[in-house]
């Protein structure tokens, strides 16, 4: 076979047409890689719809390369036979490194430090030279965090976000933050009334044309096992059908995000939520394109500041501070686990069988959209695995097969680090805890639940609260110092030893029937 001149690998969450990748490609030499690896498929129970996001969106890139003359060497996970022994993307970049023989390897930097690591080891074992290139869809590379990183004693989001806001000059009046203030997130914390929500904007809908379809029946045919079902899905797999969900949230949905984005409401999973981290995460969508829109509604008046500056905060602020702590971290931070947690991920985590309402609710939203907005995540879902005790790791892999926006960088210091608390403080100065009075206080799950939110013990005890004083009773030497968790201790500290005793024998019925059933009790 004639040797190729390089051979550009572009990964599952490598899609933007504009990538550093394609700045030099010549059609007529070069050939793209792109390859739907069996073995990341099928580790764990990887939600079918998340199958059909990456393998959708990969193969519209695809043809579109092949459409402007480009060689694309493409595995497709219909190649893989039945039964055979899983591929990693390792496996098959050495077979095509030694079949096809490239003057040179071209690649930009990954969203996953492992895959990383053992894509270049495969190349350097064949001594081909590679043309390294750094990801310009992050508006903080790599160096730039660790700069800012270098000699503090703790990494504090919100000064990085500012440092982010003054460097870009996003949501500044001169030199000061618009409004008077950096940060608007006490506007952003209220929970809906009796009566609800009201009408909500409809979400936009993403009908499958040709390609998708035959991914979607692809799936349901090969993991029909797997949760979810790749029929429901719906999402953008074009860089087209991402813009559109960015305009259509900017419209209908951004002036209400601000005030109810931490507000749950029980069969209404997406309620005023954004959903374009799959499209950032794949980079089918430019955070800085997110960004300027949205502080083009605010200056035009049609979104108020606090929204804005919420969404902002996220894109902006938030997801580049997780990026950065990840590559400064890694491999290290994969293996920490602060508070000692061993446990498994109960079986609801997969299924949704519980009687838990709140935890029902969100894992229907789950199962259904391969989505949970950020506090179902954080202090439903994530919240029930920390105070049952779930090893941060195990947590972090159940989210990466879950979640169709989960990529390594940006899914383990969330789910290990600020969900779990496994970092013992990188990305979070306290645990997340509550008990079950906080989800009655932002949903109306606990009306319709057979729980009592307020009860630990008992028949009708909130598992949330049961937990939540287990957890504080297990924790009391390590995190009792803890400034952010004094009013928690010292409500402890007013219960009797025979209530913790009660509480914790509560806890330990709780865990064995969970271990044993897998139901929610």
């Amino acid at each position: 076979m004639t040797e190729s001149n390089r051979l550009v690998v572009v990964l599952g969450d490598q899609l933007d047409r504009q990538s550093a990748l394609f700045d030099d490609l010549d059609a007529g030499r070069d050939r793209v890689w792109m390859t739907e690896a069996s073995a990341e498929a099928s580790r764990d129970a990887v939600h079918q719809q998340r199958l059909v996001l990456f393998f959708a969106a990969m193969r519209h890139l695809r043809d579109e390369l092949r459409g402007r003359g480009v060689t694309v060497e493409y595995h497709a996970i219909e190649d893989h036979p039945p039964g055979a022994a899983p591929r990693s993307l390792a496996d098959h970049l050495a077979d095509d490194l030694d079949r096809l023989r490239p003057a040179e390897v071209v690649m930009m930097e990954c969203g996953d430090w492992q895959i990383e690591q053992a894509l270049c080891a495969v190349i350097a074992e064949r001594g081909i030279p590679l043309d390294w290139r750094d990801d310009r869809h992050f508006l903080a590379s790599r160096a730039d965090f660790a700069r800012w990183a270098e000699g503090r004693r703790s990494l504090t989001m919100e000064y990085f976000y500012r440092l982010m806001r003054k460097r870009y000059g996003v949501l500044m009046e001169g030199d000061q933050p618009a409004g008077g203030a950096w940060n608007f997130d006490k506007d952003n914390r209220a929970a809906f009334g009796a009566e609800g929500p009201g009408a909500l904007p409809a979400h936009p809908q993403f009908q499958p044309d040709a390609l998708t379809a035959g991914v979607i029946a692809a799936v349901r045919e090969r993991y029909a096992d797997h949760p979810g079902d790749a029929a429901d899905f719906n999402q953008p797999v074009t860089p087209a059908q991402a813009r559109a969900a960015l305009d259509d949230f900017i419209e209908h949905r951004l002036p209400a995000f601000g005030t109810w984005q931490d507000a749950i409401w029980t069969g209404e999973p997406l309620l005023f939520h954004a959903r374009l981290s799959t499209s950032l995460n794949l980079h089918l969508l430019d955070p800085r394109d997110c960004i300027e829109q949205a502080e083009a509604a605010w200056r035009a008046g049609r979104a108020p500041l606090n929204a804005v500056e919420g969404f902002i905060r996220q894109v902006l602020g938030w997801r580049e501070f997780i990026r950065g702590v990840y590559w400064l971290k890694m491999p290290d931070y994969a293996e920490l686990n602060a508070l000692g947690h061993e446990q498994a991920m109960p079986a609801f985590f997969w299924d949704g069988d519980t009687e838990m309402a709140c935890l029902a609710d969100a894992m229907e939203g789950l199962l259904t959209h391969g989505y949970a907005h950020h506090i179902q995540r954080l202090m439903v879902l994530g919240l029930f695995a920390q105070l049952y005790g779930v090893h941060p790791y195990a947590f972090h892999r159940w989210h990466m097969a879950m979640y169709l926006d989960a990529v390594d960088w940006v899914s383990l210091p969330n789910a290990l680090g600020m969900s779990q608390f496994g970092d013992g403080g990188v990305v979070g100065t306290k645990p997340y805890c509550a008990s079950g009075a906080y989800i009655d206080r932002m949903s109306n799950a606990c009306a319709q639940c057979r729980y009592n939110p307020k009860k630990a013990v008992g028949d009708t005890a909130c598992p949330f609260t049961t937990l939540y004083w287990d957890f504080l009773d297990r924790h009391e030497a390590q995190l009792g110092g803890n400034r952010r968790l004094q009013f928690q201790f010292r409500n402890l500290q007013r219960k009797s030893d025979a209530e913790r005793s009660e509480i914790r024998q509560a806890a330990a019925a709780l865990r064995t029937r969970l271990a044993d059933h897998g139901g929610g009790g």
